[in-house]
């Protein structure tokens, strides 16, 4: 089925994707650029067709690989984090680019993303919703994403989605001065943990948030 074909399905309208925004509206989400945004990009196009009918449920759902695509709470409020901390967001950084979801969203928001992902069929799918979409602010790369990319660095902000058992020194390292890094850390128990490179210097202000679950950020890559 198309994406013409299935922006006519009742699970796509806008009234489906409204109550979904206000239901993070309920959970906290208070940035309404965020929001618009959401409410705007379509989460049934970053699915399997079998799961599409699912996509505006607040919930995180499988995207083949032993990946998930995030629950748009947790989108929302990375998102909204990244916006209020980073003191610019003319380059950005996305580590776990997966089905493209948050990568669609975060395209929206800022002058340039560059997006790493180390399974190659989820890039390479996630790659064509982004064209369809028409955004072209981001380049894409199938990468070991612990190491970030840092070629393109340094960055403003730096968003991973999925949870190293430590804050990686990589990603720390390509953070422009006063730059911000958003990422789930932990193994057991994860944590929304914020990361901010004070001005110039080599030293780092941590600050973890309220618990979550990711997939754990792994090594190596999938072709």
């Amino acid at each position: 089925m198309d994406h013409l074909k299935r922006e006519g399905l009742g699970m796509t309208s806008q009234r489906t994707r409204n109550r979904l925004i206000q239901r993070l509206r309920d959970e906290g989400i208070a940035n309404e650029t965020v929001l618009d945004v959401m409410a705007s990009t379509p989460r049934h196009l970053f699915l399997d067709e079998a799961l599409a009918i699912r996509a505006y449920e607040d919930t995180s759902l499988p995207i083949g690989y032993g990946q998930t695509i995030s629950q748009p709470y947790i989108v929302a409020r990375m998102t909204e984090l990244l916006l209020s901390r980073a003191k610019s967001l003319h380059r950005v950084l996305e580590v776990g680019t997966g089905s493209g979801y948050q990568t669609a969203i975060l395209a929206r928001l800022v002058d340039n993303l560059y997006s790493v992902e180390r399974i190659g069929p989820l890039l390479d799918k996630a790659r064509r919703r982004l064209r369809e979409l028409d955004l072209y602010n981001v380049e894409c790369k199938l990468s070991s994403g612990g190491f970030g990319w840092p070629e393109k660095g340094p960055y403003d902000a730096i968003l991973a989605a999925a949870a190293p058992a430590s804050v990686p020194a990589e990603l720390k390292e390509q953070l422009a001065p006063s730059g911000v890094l958003v990422l789930p850390v932990g193994s057991d128990r994860q944590h929304l943990t914020i990361v901010s490179r004070r001005e110039d210097s080599d030293k780092f202000d941590v600050e973890r948030l309220e618990a979550v679950r990711f997939v754990p950020l792994l090594g190596g890559v999938v072709r």
